[in-house]
């Protein structure tokens, strides 16, 4: 696996999104716990008019973001090295690392970065994952970003940070009345301590006014696609 070969595969989101929205909409997108930037590359090439703000609070992997926008000429994302959840300020964060053993190593594409996260690690799978080391990091809500970003309303929310999504929701505010279309990973096994799972996160949408377009959550999680009322 590369990076390359993530952005040829078919995600699918993306022809669901053109239900939404066009091509060519000026829209604002936001790619929140973004890693290396593999999402983001993604929706600017699908949505080239688009402002795209990409949210990765560790060092090594925003300096693979920044890097990865450039190799790929990406010019509609702004980066920020901030996580996103209900409190302002610094907190620390558990890092993920490891590879397959049955995968030859490679500098192309990191398999342990991606499951980093504000909660703690609990019987986390698979097994060769590790996390062996914490970072302090910085903290923002969204509804604060927003206020301090002149922003009035996201289109459309990636989100994928490892357990912390109801964090992250409820650090909207009301600000969540502005927001109109979210994909986010989910879980259906307390891979993190005190980590709420899909029902919380969903049913949490569902009473701010969204509701389910897409579920693709198998036994253990998945992602789900909702969209806002009227």
């Amino acid at each position: 696996m590369t990076l390359e070969d993530y952005l040829k595969n078919e995600p699918g989101i993306e022809k669901d999104l053109l239900k939404y929205f066009n091509a060519n909409d000026e829209i604002t997108i936001f790619d929140i716990g973004s890693c290396e930037g593999e999402d983001s590359i993604r929706y600017s090439k699908t949505f080239p008019k688009s402002k795209i703000y990409s949210f990765e609070p560790l060092e090594n992997n925003f300096e693979k973001l920044k890097n990865n926008l450039k190799n790929y000429n990406i010019e509609n994302v702004t980066c920020f090295q901030e996580a996103l959840s209900d409190k302002k300020g610094f907190t620390h964060f558990f890092v993920s690392s490891g590879h397959p053993e049955y995968l030859p190593k490679t500098d192309k594409w990191n398999y342990g970065n991606k499951s980093s996260s504000l909660f703690e690690p609990k019987n986390h799978q698979p097994n060769w994952m590790k996390f062996d080391k914490k970072e302090n990091i910085k903290t923002n809500t969204l509804l604060d970003f927003c206020k301090e970003n002149g922003l009035e309303k996201i289109d459309f929310i990636h989100m994928d940070v490892q357990g912390a999504e109801l964090l992250v929701l409820k650090g909207a505010g009301d600000y969540i009345n502005n927001i109109s279309t979210i994909w986010l990973e989910v879980s259906l096994v307390e891979f993190y301590k005190n980590q709420p799972l899909k029902n919380d996160v969903v049913d949490f949408l569902i009473e701010k006014n969204f509701y389910v377009v897409k579920d693709v959550c198998s036994h253990m999680g998945g992602d789900v696609l909702l969209r806002k009322k009227n």
